[in-house]
């Protein structure tokens, strides 16, 4: 049976980590793994990790350079990034154990915390355009065999669309496997800076990041008008 090294990146998510981390060490088998990478949280997340995870590495903030850290210290077969306000259940471990090994990383559908037509629409737009389009995104539960992970050097060290960029270099290998049970993510994003807006925003920096604007100028504009 494949074994999965789950990778969880965070910045100040303690809260988060209390609910997800003992979901997560529930759910592994012996072989698993479960790894925490801190970019240097000021809350008590690294003491929470360190609770539940097989190990919690600390790094310099930015999600790339903290999977690919993560990365580096997993020895599982599949390597899972998790962001900290999802909720894993057990049946998203056993698709991906499921996964036949020409198909060597992929995604899952997505549901929204809170419910409402809104929220549903919303993800049911961001599956059905990860199937039109071979791309998927940190909400979505990224997973892909450790060994194709390393031949390809891990994420791009850019402080936004790294999980763009990393699945645009995997699609030229092989279109993603996507997978139909529902990982639930937060709605926060969408609540604290309104839907719209929110959806407006991140379709017109994801427009010029095709365009082939600077990653590090769409993450400015990213934070600052959110």
């Amino acid at each position: 049976m494949a074994s999965i090294s789950i990778v969880v990146p965070v910045l100040n998510e303690a809260a988060n980590l209390r609910e997800l981390l003992p979901r997560l060490a529930g759910m592994l088998m012996p072989d698993d793994e479960l790894w925490v990478v801190d970019g240097g949280s000021t809350d008590d997340s690294v003491l929470v990790a360190r609770q539940w995870a097989t190990g919690c590495v600390r790094t310099a903030p930015g999600r790339a350079r903290q999977m690919n850290a993560g990365a580096a210290e997993a020895r599982g077969h599949w390597l899972w990034f998790v962001h900290a306000d999802c909720r894993p259940e057990r049946a998203h471990l056993q698709a991906l154990r499921a996964v036949s090994s020409d198909r060597p990383w992929g995604r899952f559908d997505v549901q929204l915390s809170g419910g409402g037509c809104l929220f549903r629409l919303i993800a049911g737009l961001i599956n059905l355009r990860s199937r039109v389009s071979g791309i998927a995104t940190g909400d979505q539960g990224i997973f892909v065999q450790r060994q194709r992970f390393l031949a390809l050097g891990g994420f791009a060290d850019q402080p936004l669309m790294e999980d763009i960029a990393f699945s645009l270099r995997l699609r030229k290998q092989r279109w993603p496997r996507c997978l139909r049970p529902r990982l639930q993510t937060s709605s926060r994003r969408w609540r604290q800076h309104g839907s719209w807006r929110t959806i407006w925003l991140m379709w017109r920096l994801r427009w010029r990041y095709w365009r082939g604007a600077d990653p590090v100028a769409l993450h400015r504009e990213y934070y600052g008008e959110l």
